[in-house]
């Protein structure tokens, strides 16, 4: 049975609202009478609400005391039964008050979700079609048996693993890996359960039941995961374990020397836990209501104290670390051609094709202000790519046909693929390659911002746990500074990572699809990237991030430091304040009734503080004026704007190392045109506008001087490209033999710089801006 059901068994729902109803009746009922000089009622109003607590005050014990806990309850179950001996009764009705008042808080903060995994059980194929000779009848996919001919339509879930048996089968595997890109499976290669198919019909050989298959197998694992899951303990029942032996000894102590039974409930009455039962739950609702707030959804209490207390972060890439959509990286066209002519044609095929990488290739020419063209004759063939009329011409935007015909600066761009980790879209035309589209899943703006904070805020460790190949995953890893990074891992292998590093320290594992379910329910806190609607990975977690922002978890384990540190110090002076209190009510200075008053003072200035956690504390980031995000967004616009300058740099010093002629001159002067007219005219305007806009909310202009730095050395650069334009510019239009070297280094130096400077903007201060 795990903690979630143990929970259940000794707990009814609203058991905590309604006694904090019956105990604040009882209590006001009871004042009205003792003003209207009615003790007696008054008593008998104040025992009934003692009562009335000590009932599912015991029951709450017993439970405890069968999970092997004896926590802050047990103080208050003998206090209560002390007043109710002794006939203090407005003590145990204030007692009552506070015991059911902290119960209510920390209800309302215990909403952990059922982990039921509705989502993986719902993708899960329910039948299959199997092929009989030339008959295809489709049947429970719980009777497929291996070596069964199956066959697989476009859109349909893979039943079980076996093999492609036919046409090559291209494969949406997301669900599996978290790669947004489809895969292509020759005959004979393996295909799992659970994978969709993203191309035509294909047929495959069966090689396991449904129970042996790998998506049966990433359900049990979640099970598994979250059944093995241990209860969090609560920040009170930790400081009870030495409060609770401490109060019982001081109370018989105090009993024993004075022979007073009074005096013992008095030393009860001011021991009884009010700073645990309340400072804590109102520090952690106060956090929870503070997390809500900034767009994370904590699911209870304890995750939010768990949260605080993480010291290793493990991260899937895809969608977590990075976009989880393809950009297009860079377009490459062959001599004679302008990328932007490439990235127009190959987005006029691609309008009508529901591609991930062809959506990709078609919202970049829409950024750069292309007007597309409607083509002729649209076809599709999946894996290959797609095809169209267009001008009399015939285009094709996909997989390049045999590499054995490919130019030589077609092998440059498959080089730069392989080094970039990018998938590929070659443009021909009737047949002839004439550019290609490079496309990449590219890091989240606000991705190293958050590490950063994260490590700031205590995180020792960070981890990547991704299905993705070692290329790009280290890559990315590289760029953001992981301490460790995992790649080609499945689902039951990122399972087993969790383990290992949650038997180290108090783990926290980050993902966004099906496949991260498993690995986030094993974890001791699980967070979900919720807000693209990944509803397994959700229902898995702990912890879900409903903006799509990382930098948002940053922000949740902010909140959940300083949510504990108040939580412990209000606790801790609460304890400190009775344990004072003990021992004046131990010398017989201090009666029940006037120490459960005092009691409540004390509750007052605990539960004060613990309410600081509804505050920000220290700003999580710099606090921006409306006109500064203004800014920020009108330049992370530009950024966009000027990809194509950035391109047209590298085109250029690579038109310059293949060809000195004239077209590659004229690529440079268009560069030189092109900086003059749109990048320089932007980074001056950031030099003295947003700059001096930030400074305020970055505490000085230091803070963009490094950045100050780039733009004179962008500057500079420029001015260099311009001064061997003039130079050839005397010698006939012509580039002389010692110009070449410097100037491609002009150019490949200010590509790189414009990059580098683009992304320390984009990174440092544009995702500063919501």
């Amino acid at each position: 049975m795990n903690h979630v059901q143990r929970n259940r068994t000794f707990r009814l729902p609203g058991t905590e609202p309604a006694l904090l109803a019956v105990t604040t009746a009882a209590l006001t009922a009871g004042a009205v009478a003792w003003l209207l000089g009615a003790r007696d009622l008054a008593d008998l109003c104040w025992a009934l609400g003692t009562v009335a607590a000590v009932v599912p005050a015991v029951a709450w014990v017993l439970a405890a005391l069968h999970r092997g806990q004896a926590g802050v309850d047990l103080i208050a179950v003998v206090a209560l039964g002390g007043t109710l001996a002794v006939g203090e009764y407005l003590a145990g009705a204030l007692i009552a008050l506070m015991l059911a008042t902290g119960r209510t808080l920390e209800s309302v903060a215990q909403r952990r979700a059922s982990r039921d995994l509705r989502a993986l059980l719902e993708h899960a194929p329910r039948t299959a079609r199997r092929r009989t000779g030339a008959e295809v009848c489709t049947v429970p996919s719980a009777d497929v048996v291996p070596g069964d001919l199956l066959v697989v339509g476009p859109g349909e879930v893979v039943p079980v693993d076996g093999r492609v048996a036919g046409d090559t089968a291209v494969l949406d595997e997301s669900v599996l890996t978290g790669e947004p890109l489809a895969v292509r499976r020759p005959a004979g290669e393996p295909v799992r359960s659970g994978v969709v198919n993203a191309g035509g019909a294909f047929e495959m050989r069966a090689t396991a039941t449904e129970q042996d298959s790998t998506y049966a197998g990433i359900v049990r694992l979640a099970r598994q995961a979250g059944a093995e899951s241990a209860p969090v303990v609560r920040l009170a029942d930790r400081y009870a374990a030495w409060f609770l032996p401490l109060s019982l000894t001081a109370a018989g102590l105090a009993w024993l020397v004075s022979g007073s039974a009074v005096r013992a409930v008095a030393v009860l009455v001011v021991a009884t836990p009010c700073p645990l039962l309340l400072a804590a739950p109102v520090a952690v609702v106060s956090g929870l209501s503070r997390t809500s707030r900034l767009g994370v959804v904590v699911r209870d209490g304890g995750a939010l104290e768990a949260l605080g207390r993480a010291r290793t972060l493990l991260l899937d890439k895809t969608g977590t670390l990075t976009e989880g959509r393809p950009q297009v990286l860079d377009v490459v066209a062959a001599p004679g051609w302008q990328s932007s002519q490439v990235l127009r044609l190959a987005a006029s095929i691609d309008q009508y094709s529901p591609h991930v990488l062809a959506q990709a290739v078609v919202d970049a020419a829409r950024e750069r202000g292309l007007r597309l063209s409607a083509p002729a004759d649209v076809s599709e063939e999946p894996g290959r790519g797609a095809a169209g009329t267009l001008a009399g011409r015939r285009l094709t935007v996909g997989r390049f046909g045999s590499p054995d015909g490919q130019p030589g600066w077609g092998r440059a761009v498959d080089n730069r693929a392989l080094l970039d980790g990018a998938a590929v879209a070659w443009l021909s035309v009737d047949d002839r390659p004439v550019g290609a589209v490079l496309l990449h899943d590219p890091v989240r703006p606000d991705a190293p911002r958050t590490l950063r904070r994260l490590r700031a805020a205590g995180v020792g460790r960070l981890v990547m746990l991704t299905g993705d190949r070692p290329e790009p995953a280290l890559e990315v890893g590289a760029v953001l500074g992981l301490d460790e990074v995992r790649a080609g891992l499945t689902p039951a292998d990122k399972v087993a990572a969790v383990r290992a590093e949650r038997a180290r320290a108090v783990t926290v594992m980050v993902g966004d699809g099906v496949n991260d379910a498993p690995a986030l329910a094993a974890a001791d806190i699980g967070v979900a990237m919720g807000a693209r609607g990944a509803t397994a990975s959700s229902e898995a977690a702990d912890v879900v991030l409903t903006t799509d922002r990382v930098d948002r978890l940053a922000d949740a384990v902010a909140v959940a430091v300083r949510s504990r540190r108040i939580a412990v110090q209000s606790a801790l002076g609460g304890m400190m304040m009775s344990l004072a209190a003990m021992a004046v009510a131990a010398a017989g200075l201090l009666q029940p009734a006037p120490g459960a008053l005092l009691q409540e003072g004390i509750d007052v200035v605990v539960i004060l503080n613990a309410l600081r956690a509804l505050g920000d504390g220290r700003a999580a980031r710099p606090a921006l004026r409306p006109s500064t995000e203004a800014l920020i967004h009108r330049f992370a616009a530009e950024h966009d704007d000027l990809r194509e300058v950035l391109e047209a740099v590298r085109s250029a010093a690579d038109r310059l190392s293949a060809d000195a002629g004239p077209e590659s001159l004229a690529a440079v002067a268009e560069v030189h045109r092109l900086l003059t007219e749109r990048l320089l005219p932007h980074e001056y305007a950031e030099e003295h506008e947003l700059y001096p806009a930030l400074a305020p909310a970055l505490g000085s202009p230091e803070a963009t001087a490094t950045m100050s730095r780039a733009h004179a050395e962008i500057e500079r650069l420029a001015r260099r490209i311009a001064t061997h334009l003039a130079l050839a510019g005397t010698t006939g239009q012509t580039l002389a033999p010692e110009q070449l070297d410097d100037l491609r280094a002009c150019l490949y130096g200010l590509h790189t710089v414009l990059r580098l400077h683009f992304t320390q903007e984009e990174e440092n201060y544009f995702s500063l801006a919501p």
